[in-house]
């Protein structure tokens, strides 16, 4: 396979060697180039040789010279410069089959590409590698691999995924621990199929690895209204979630003790479903699992408390309010009362948006819609401002789950919407204006 080069980057090795939009990229070095994994490992050397054809499959060896780790200036028609990987397995929890239609088209893709594993942190089953691709991993040493694992028993874990080789691929976790590849991994858990001994049996099998295996997420299983002809779960109550905190808690411990890192710990949702207090931010280490909502709300407390310390208060009144899920509200409700008692000229008023959309059962922030906050505030003082966590909109910031841009949210409420990053700091300064 090669690859099309859309542009050369200006001043750049590639254009000094008159390397042109349109011309093929073969190889480097000799190393044959599939993908954006292959073009970053093996450009990063200072002396190179690129073969490259024309439209005509004309071929011609060009030799660059250039700084080591300086990028050569080639930019492609795709970002990974090969189609994305599908998912191959049809997992009794996922999220993706339990969406209303009518949204964002790429929103019913499911991924489950191990190069996004590596370059932003996607969760991969490993049920769609090759040998090629773990051979791979380890000749470029590529590290941390993101894994949802769910459960390490091989028959289980076959029929939670729906994959006949899913049980066959828990090798691979074995192949990347011996090779020193780090790991981070994921169970989506779900009531009485992979919780209680099952749980046990997965993080005792998972602190084996050790410390390839470098972290471990408990997430519970996420159920929307839309589950007509699926899997039957059943949601976490208060007393199945105290179950499944006291057995992580208690395998934590256990690895504080042995490996003197914690590596396991439940999602903030499952301290919230069982009605337990959030850990402190030490509980937590270095928040490895901050993306699966581990650790979130301890790093924001911290965060926002320390901010609180050293603020300047809004030189004018000023009235704002902020929208977020229902699980979180009492949590951040009792964080602006700390800034509220600090500052006597802000009104600032917290809404807890119920999700009528994907059901009830969906509480947390990231997951409300743009419909949802406009039904629920129509008609409503606002104040001079809405606030609204980043974490509600896509990556790049600018549209909810439901296709609502904020533009349209603005439009719709008759007021300013501004968008407060997850983070502590950032939250106050959106909230006091500055």
């Amino acid at each position: 396979m090669s690859v099309k080069i859309l542009s050369v980057d200006q001043d750049s090795p590639a254009e000094k060697k008159k390397i042109l939009p349109g011309e093929t990229l073969v190889s480097i070095n000799g190393n044959e180039i599939n993908d954006v994994l292959d073009y970053r490992f093996y450009e990063t050397s200072k002396n190179l040789s690129l073969l490259l054809t024309d439209r005509d499959r004309n071929r011609r060896t060009i030799s660059i010279r250039k700084g080591e780790y300086e990028s050569i200036g080639l930019e492609f028609e795709t970002y990974l410069m090969d189609e994305q990987h599908s998912c191959r397995n049809k997992c009794i929890f996922c999220f993706i089959d339990q969406l209303p239609k009518g949204m964002r088209s790429t929103l019913y893709f499911k991924d489950d590409d191990s190069r996004l594993s590596f370059l932003f942190g996607n969760y991969i089953t490993l049920t769609n590698m090759s040998d090629h691709d773990v051979d791979r991993i380890i000749k470029m040493h590529i590290s941390p691999v993101n894994i949802s694992v769910h459960t390490t028993n091989p028959e289980l874990r076959v029929k939670m995924m729906g994959n006949r080789f899913a049980g066959k691929s828990l090798q691979i976790l074995y192949r990347l621990a011996q090779a020193g590849i780090k790991m981070n991994t994921q169970l989506v858990v779900c009531k009485g199929i992979n919780d209680g001994e099952e749980l046990k049996r997965s993080l005792t099998d998972l602190g084996n690895l050790y410390p390839a295996v470098q972290s471990i997420a408990a997430v519970p299983v996420g159920l929307t209204r839309f589950r007509e002809g699926l899997f039957p779960l059943e949601s976490f109550d208060r007393d199945s979630a105290e179950a499944a905190v006291r057995i992580l808690e208690e395998f934590g411990d256990r690895f504080t003790a042995e490996f003197g890192e914690r590596i396991c710990y439940a999602a903030d949702e499952f301290y919230l479903k069982a009605g337990r207090p959030i850990p402190p931010a030490e509980f937590y280490g270095d928040f490895d699992q901050l993306e699966n909502g581990v650790g979130l709300m301890a790093n924001l407390k911290q965060e926002f408390e320390s901010a609180l310390e050293d603020f300047q208060a809004p030189s004018k009144p000023r009235r704002v309010t902020l929208v977020t899920g229902t699980s979180v509200y009492n949590f951040l409700n009792s964080l602006l009362d700390e800034l509220r008692i600090k500052c006597n000229n802000l009104a600032c008023n917290l809404i807890p948006i119920m999700n009528h959309y994907f059901g009830e059962t969906i509480n947390v922030t990231g997951l409300v819609t743009g419909t949802d906050i406009i039904q629920q505030l129509k008609g409503k003082d606002l104040g001079d401002e809405l606030i609204v966590p980043a974490v509600m909109l896509r990556r790049e910031g600018d549209v909810f789950l439901d296709d609502i841009s904020l533009d349209d949210l603005s439009k719709a409420l008759n007021i300013k919407v501004t968008v407060s990053p997850n983070d502590g700091y950032e939250l106050l300064n959106t909230v006091l204006g500055s």
